[in-house]
């Protein structure tokens, strides 16, 4: 592969495939196509009473697009549940690129001035395609999925891809679907084009 730039990943995501590495310390990249794909369908996110509860008592603020590079080195850090990951500085400099470009964001949990949660994904018309999140702060990252299904909605988006299913993600709502309904779904949602707003800021609040 003589270039793989930001151009070259959007027209991968737009075939229905998504770049990973193997771990933090290996500079190859890799693309998947896996048989399986986890969506969390628009109008199927769920949200626990005791997260409700959580969200109206708890003064998190969320905010997009604010803190891209943060968010991206935050999912790119080790954890206390995570010994590795899969984001080297290949993906991370790739995604930055087209953070810049208008195609990737990000959004933001904070505790006042702290970062403590966040996710950032890839828009290609209406499919939005989560890479990955963390968390610092208990339920953070739950806080952020939760924005991001409104705001979303609110753009007027018709696809949430979080790639793989996770027994987090599962308990909000996210289902596993074949490899050709995704694509099928895929194939619809690129031909629209709504506006992922920059600089959006709310309180935690947002049920």
């Amino acid at each position: 592969m003589q270039r793989f730039g930001p151009e070259e990943l959007l027209e991968c995501y737009k075939r229905g495939v998504f770049p990973m590495a193997d771990s933090r310390d290996d500079p190859r990249i890799f693309l998947l196509d896996p048989e399986t794909r986890g969506i969390l369908p628009l109008d199927g996110l769920h949200v626990s009473r005791s997260l409700k509860k959580f969200m109206r008592k708890t003064p998190f603020r969320v905010s997009f697009n604010t803190a891209f590079p943060q968010v991206i080195a935050k999912c790119a850090e080790m954890a206390p549940d995570r010994d590795n990951t899969w984001i080297n500085e290949g993906i991370e400099l790739l995604y930055s690129h087209l953070h810049v470009i208008g195609n990737a964001h990000s959004v933001e949990v904070w505790d006042d001035d702290i970062l403590v949660g966040g996710l950032y994904g890839v828009s290609v018309g209406s499919a939005f395609f989560g890479e990955s999140m963390f968390s610092r702060r208990t339920n953070a990252s739950k806080v952020a999925l939760v924005h991001l299904v409104e705001h979303l909605n609110a753009c007027g988006f018709t696809l949430l891809d979080t790639q793989f299913i996770t027994d987090h993600l599962q308990t909000m709502g996210a289902i596993e679907i074949s490899r050709e309904n995704y694509k099928a779904l895929l194939k619809v949602a690129i031909k629209r084009f709504p506006h992922f707003e920059f600089g959006h800021l709310t309180t935690g609040n947002a049920l």
